[in-house]
């Protein structure tokens, strides 16, 4: 009756007739299956293993304690690096492709960049529970799995984790097991790539572990390129029966090409006759990315029912990103406006928190709890340079560097000398532009900041001039939370917890500004088990923003309260089968944003956008040669008071993942990712179009030791614009490109 009752609800919502609905049932998405079992049963079932209550693959390690997918009230995603590995992914942005209820954002090609619900982010993602806010682009080579939880949920991701989070679970340390793994693959465009996974039996309680990859990429763009290499030693150590620690170590070092896109036209969608054209510097288009991170987790069980786990996260990134991009786009005179900037973050951050995890009968209910304390220290310091075209009258500029070089060779002159020897005042004459118009040809005539403008006059552009921000910033959050989780009945579960956040800012810069926000983060919840194999669960969770974002540059602090999120949801998980899992949610998510009254100065009013839609997933065998996972998603969006929907929110999306064993020996697979139009700007006046992308795999295991994998990416070739930055920054999807992995362990 219940599952009736919501698949009921979801049809009045939208009002989809039933055999739609029920097509896609029978076509949905990616939450793996909690399989029923008896309590001393042990299951193998191919790729997953069962014991006891807990399915291994099914643990949701992100909620502070491994909680399986049908006591979670909460829709959520998670992939292994099994899963990973077979779909050829090899990014967040391709898993962010087969997930319902988000999409990706362009990133400005330089950073994942998630749209939670029609919440864009760069900062909601997480390593182990902890949090990993830098923009860049993570690599997969390192993980046991990919959690995705959709809805606020800042009880315990703190400020962020708005409209959902994305958090990495780690490969560590196998005590008693001795493997090495590797995958060495090529693909079409000319890219390389090599990963190594060695695992090492030091004693019955110490095992050591060294993950390791090189990417060479190449793309079908002009100019592209990218040169990763990072490497991740990890042990563990079970210092007691009770007591275990693992420590890792990981190092990144990056380099890549930024293609921000093509402009659109006047009739506000991508210009398809300019999809070949790299709208940048070939030289001077990159980011750079060098990291150092140290962790630590100590886990101790002080009985059968207290344990303690103490984590420790040191973070140093230092990056560096420049580029040119389209500003703006004449169709008459098919000329292209380039703007740009160049911009360094560095960045340490000391993540500490700690938590109790127990349980406890009080007043005749079983209560499982979990307290927790974490403080976070975060210094960062950032410049950006704008660009600067000399084309109007600047031909000799001396820079502050130059200047002092003057000094140096001439010393005791006074500034009036210095400057008879053409420094100082040279400064005060430069006349140029931030802006360029340029032929929209390929490839664009700029290179290495030399160029023509279209007016065939020579230009030169400078990141080193025009200084727009340099600022340091020091932030403090102090955290507390709770959560009981109450065995009202044998079928009934409450959830009920709190947050508290206390986050202090100073920033730097031209001056010097504070600020300091006291929040509570609350979380409710039910889960109501009909049979073991299927529960319902209705949740309200809340999450803050302050105005600062994640990157803490500029020097204004708003002292405005912080933007909040609160989610209600109502859903089911429901086990169809041993070998099958089913997945649906309805969900509302409300943005409200404290801002200026433009029309009243001094009042404050607050903007509140609202976004409703519900999600299906499907996972696990139709029979015992196909495997599926599948999901859809329909989302509806719109700012209050404003007749505008929220940018880059599709109305329908929808993917499928199907493989099929076709021998001991073969399989092949195909998939389908879907995209209903969406809006790239706020203002709703520039479309990404629809599109559809078919993909498509074949496996051979040539031993038990050695497979050999071909992945092909969009089989059918189709132009496509999956996502954008902003109006003359919209992706070009990547065309028909085949990789052939080789996969062996020994």
């Amino acid at each position: 009756m219940g599952i009736v009752i919501v698949i009921k609800e979801i049809n009045n919502m939208k009002q989809q007739t039933t055999n739609k609905l029920t097509a896609v049932l029978l076509a949905s998405s990616l939450a793996l299956p909690v399989l029923s079992y008896g309590d001393d049963e042990v299951y193998e079932l191919d790729d997953y293993v069962v014991t006891g209550k807990v399915l291994y693959t099914d643990e949701v390690n992100a909620l502070k304690t491994p909680t399986p997918i049908i006591d979670v009230p909460q829709s959520l995603s998670i992939l292994t690096a099994d899963q990973i590995s077979q779909q050829g992914f090899d990014s967040i942005g391709d898993i962010i492709d087969y997930t319902p209820g988000v999409n990706n954002s362009q990133g400005e090609g330089h950073r994942d960049a998630v749209v939670f619900r029609g919440v864009r982010s760069t900062a909601d993602f997480f390593v182990d529970g902890v949090r990993d806010d830098v923009q860049y682009y993570r690599p997969l080579y390192n993980v046991d799995r990919v959690e995705i939880l959709r809805g606020a949920n800042g009880l315990f991701f703190g400020r962020g984790g708005t409209g959902g989070v994305l958090n990495r679970v780690m490969k560590k340390g196998v005590i008693g097991d001795n493997f090495n793994e590797y995958k060495v693959s090529v693909d079409s465009f000319g890219s390389t790539s090599a990963q190594f996974d060695k695992n090492i039996a030091v004693d019955e309680t110490t095992a050591v572990r060294i993950n390791v990859f090189k990417n060479d990429l190449e793309g079908d763009r002009d100019f592209f390129y990218a040169d990763e290499v990072g490497i991740n030693p990890t042990a563990k150590f079970h210092l007691s029966d009770t007591a275990t620690l693992d420590v890792s170590y990981e190092y990144l070092d990056t380099k890549r090409f930024i293609d921000r896109g093509i402009p659109t036209g006047t009739d506000g969608r991508p210009v398809e006759a300019l999809k070949d054209i790299v709208f940048g510097d070939d030289e001077q288009n990159y980011s750079e990315l060098e990291a150092h991170i140290i962790k630590a987790s100590l886990e101790n069980s002080f009985s059968d029912t207290l344990k303690g786990r103490l984590n420790l996260t040191h973070n140093d990134f230092d990056k560096l990103y420049q580029n040119l991009y389209a500003s703006g786009y004449d169709s008459d005179e098919d000329e292209v406006t380039l703007d740009g900037y160049k911009d360094t973050t560095q960045r340490d951050s000391t993540i500490i928190s700690y938590d109790l995890i127990g349980e406890k009968e009080i007043g005749g209910l079983l209560h499982k709890l979990i307290a927790g304390v974490e403080v976070i220290k975060t210094s960062n310091d950032n410049d950006r340079w704008n660009t600067f075209f000399d084309t109007t009258n600047a031909r000799n500029i001396v820079t502050e560097a130059e200047n002092d070089a003057l000094r140096a060779l001439n010393p005791g002159l006074t500034d009036t000398e210095i400057n008879d020897l053409g420094g100082i005042d040279q400064i005060q004459k430069l006349e140029g532009t931030d802006k360029e118009s340029f032929n929209a040809a390929r490839p664009i005539d700029i290179s290495n900041g030399v160029g023509t403008n279209s007016l065939d006059v020579a230009t030169t552009n400078r990141f080193d001039v025009n200084n727009a921000d340099d600022t340091s910033a020091d932030v403090s959050v102090f955290s507390i939370y709770l959560q009981d989780e109450i065995e009202v009945s044998d079928k009934l579960t409450a959830i009920l917890g709190v947050r508290l956040d206390e986050i202090d800012q100073t920033v730097t810069g031209t001056t010097t500004a504070s600020s300091s926000h006291t929040e509570l983060s609350p979380r409710l919840g039910l889960v109501y088990k009909v049979e073991n194999n299927l529960s319902l669960y209705a949740s309200m969770s809340e999450a803050i923003q302050p105005k600062s974002g994640e990157q803490y540059a500029g020097d204004d602090i708003s002292n405005l309260d912080p933007n909040t999120f609160q989610n209600r949801e109502v859903g089911v998980k429901w086990d169809l089968s041993n070998n099958l899992s089913l997945t649906a949610a309805i969900f509302e998510l409300e943005k409200t944003s404290p801002e200026p009254d433009d029309n009243n100065a001094g009042q404050v009013v607050d903007i509140s956008t609202e976004v409703t839609g519900f999600e299906l997933q499907l996972l696990g065998k139709l029979a015992d040669n196909w495997f599926i996972s599948a999901g859809y998603s329909q989302l509806d969006g719109k700012q209050v008071d404003q007749a505008l929907t929220p940018r880059e929110l599709p109305e329908e999306t929808f993917s499928i993942w199907n493989k099929f064993v076709l021998s001991e020996k073969l399989a092949l697979a195909v998939g389908i990712t879907h995209s209903s139009d969406s809006f790239a700007t706020n203002n709703n006046e520039v479309v990404l179009p629809s599109y559809t992308r078919v993909d498509a795999a074949a496996y051979y295991k040539i031993s038990d030791d050695l497979s050999l994998q071909l992945n092909i990416e969009n089989v059918t070739d189709e132009l496509y614009f999956p996502n954008a930055h902003s109006t003359h920054q919209i992706t070009v999807g990547a065309p028909l490109n085949a990789r052939l992995a080789l996969t062996g362990r020994f």
